[in-house]
């Protein structure tokens, strides 16, 4: 409704009236105005940063549950874009391989169909393993693109840009792998990290309250959390802002779909959006392993 400037008090009388009109008549088919009261979204109970905290890691499964995890692996699909960026980093990646030329020709058939913006989905395996190690492997036309960190140094091996040889990582990278390489999240245990947390405000997440933390890392890194006020699990991570178009921007993630596994709750959904742009790319879990036997040769330097 468009209220012109002659109108907006006897609007909000009429408002006002019609809103006590409804609850004269619930309150006379027997509503109770406490039961009305109780049927109100519930808002977020008013906690210190520290009482949030507490109550997300026992939602997470418990200190030490978690503490008690000293591998993990994951696997399953991520979506790696669509339409021509995706055709010219295949045409990048040819080889003489049939699953090569298998995905080139269903590509191009897609495209065909007007199938260009469907993502595609690439399998990939990540296995992280105390203090701050990790590899993750990715399949892409053919080729399995490897990433490695063993706590102090990274490399990466990116057959698919026809890179054949072992890249370390960048200062920025190194970094950004330091920060997230620990398996158990920035908040568990969040004192002996070094952390500082901050409670700055409620706001609404997907639909529901979710409280807003502001990390300050032992290095002075700064970033946010989201905690739901009803389950208290992380739904939303403020990600590593992303050069695009010459400009910085900020990025989040959403957390979804959180099951036990072994006694602690992991998201088997990860989105990925990056503020103006509408395309957003999501990371399914399919298989999630807490404490398998990992080589430890696969946190070496990998092969060329």
């Amino acid at each position: 409704m468009f209220f012109s400037p002659g109108r907006p008090k006897r609007a909000l009388r009429a408002a006002a009236g019609g809103k006590s009109l409804l609850l004269s008549i619930l309150l006379c088919l027997g509503f109770s105005y406490p039961l009305l009261a109780a049927q109100r979204k519930p808002t977020a109970a008013r906690l210190s940063a520290a009482q949030i905290v507490k109550k997300h890691v026992s939602a997470r499964g418990g200190l030490q549950a978690w503490r008690a995890v000293q591998t993990l692996s994951l696997s399953g699909k991520m979506e790696a874009g669509a339409g021509d960026s995706v055709s010219r980093s295949v045409r990048v990646a040819r080889g003489p391989g049939a699953a090569t030329q298998k995905m080139r020709r269903e590509i191009a058939a897609g495209a065909h169909k007007g199938e260009a913006e469907k993502q595609v989905q690439l399998p990939f395996t990540l296995a992280r393993q105390r203090p701050n190690k990790s590899r993750l492997e990715i399949e892409f036309a053919g080729k399995t693109a490897v990433q490695v960190y063993d706590g102090t140094n990274g490399w990466k091996l990116r057959p698919y840009l026809n890179r054949n040889d072992v890249d370390p990582f960048t200062p920025q990278e190194a970094k950004t792998e330091a920060e997230n390489a620990d398996m158990d999240g920035p908040l568990i245990d969040y004192a002996a990290k070094g952390t500082k947390v901050v409670l700055e405000g409620v706001e609404p997440v997907e639909g529901h309250d979710a409280y807003k933390l502001k990390l300050t890392t032992r290095t002075g890194t700064v970033k946010h959390i989201w905690i739901d006020a009803h389950s208290f699990l992380d739904v939303k991570v403020e990600g590593v802002p992303r050069r695009m178009d010459g400009k910085m921007h900020s990025v989040w993630v959403y957390q979804r779909d959180f099951r036990s596994v072994q006694g602690v709750m992991i998201p088997f959904i990860l989105e990925t959006i990056v503020d103006g742009y509408p395309q957003t790319h999501k990371i399914v879990f399919e298989k999630v392993a807490v404490n398998p036997n990992l080589d430890a040769a696969a946190f070496a330097k990998p092969k060329a």
